[in-house]
């Protein structure tokens, strides 16, 4: 399980079923298809707001990403999301399967009043069902 930064924007269309794929700058964890990938919206949202299973993941040179996700129809990604893995010397795609958006969404602010010091991560994280934000916050909001 993982614990995704991704901006509102893209966030909600990933929500909306437009975004199909999930670009990133590898950042040296390796994720697994079948993964659960837990959505915190940044920017001006900055709350956890939902989930998507991963799918197929590529890895490779920013070409190489750009290029298989632009050959898969209605893959959702634009230029934007090009620029931005663009820099980076390998990238990943994280195909996006079962997204949904949870009944509440947790502001960082509660988040921060039941866990003390919590920051969301630049990019993802792995999540682990033992810390306290999955216990106490997550599982929870999994079940409405």
């Amino acid at each position: 399980m993982y614990l995704m930064s991704i901006r509102p924007k893209y966030a909600y269309k990933i929500f909306a079923g437009i975004k199909k794929y999930e670009l990133r700058r590898w950042i040296g964890i390796r994720m697994d298809p079948g993964s659960l990938i837990v959505v915190y919206a940044s920017g001006n949202v900055r709350a956890l707001i939902g989930e998507f299973k991963a799918g197929r993941i590529i890895y490779g040179s920013p070409t190489k990403v750009w290029n298989y996700v632009r050959s898969v129809p209605s893959s959702g990604v634009d230029i934007e999301d090009r620029s931005y893995i663009a820099g980076s010397k390998t990238a990943l795609a994280i195909e996006v399967l079962s997204p949904k958006l949870y009944k509440h969404h947790v502001k960082l602010e509660e988040l921060r009043r039941i866990i003390p010091g919590f920051n969301p991560p630049l990019s993802f994280r792995e999540l682990s069902e033992i810390e306290p934000l999955y216990r106490l916050i997550i599982r929870k909001l999994r079940r409405l």
